[in-house]
């Protein structure tokens, strides 16, 4: 008996090569956020914190963000209004 193979459901609407906020990114943020993207992250903004540009991202009800050196914090002490 052969194994059924699930395809894998792709949920974001948009590539995030064509998005607005992916063309803010460094090259190592791009890096960091296709990493986190497999785990189910999505780009929602780019916040300019101490000069630097920070990427937003989320999953569910989780959050990350990426500094320019991308580096990942999936504990950030943020807060997103609604």
């Amino acid at each position: 008996m052969q194994a059924q193979i699930k395809p894998i459901l792709e949920r974001r609407q948009t590539p995030p090569e064509d998005s607005t906020w992916w063309k803010k990114l460094t090259l190592a943020q791009k890096f960091s956020a296709s990493s986190l993207g497999k785990f189910g992250y999505e780009l929602i903004f780019v916040r300019k914190e101490k000069g630097q540009n920070i990427a937003v991202l989320t999953c569910d009800s989780g959050l990350a963000v990426i500094t320019e050196d991308g580096d990942i914090n999936t504990s950030p002490d943020i807060h997103i209004r609604n």
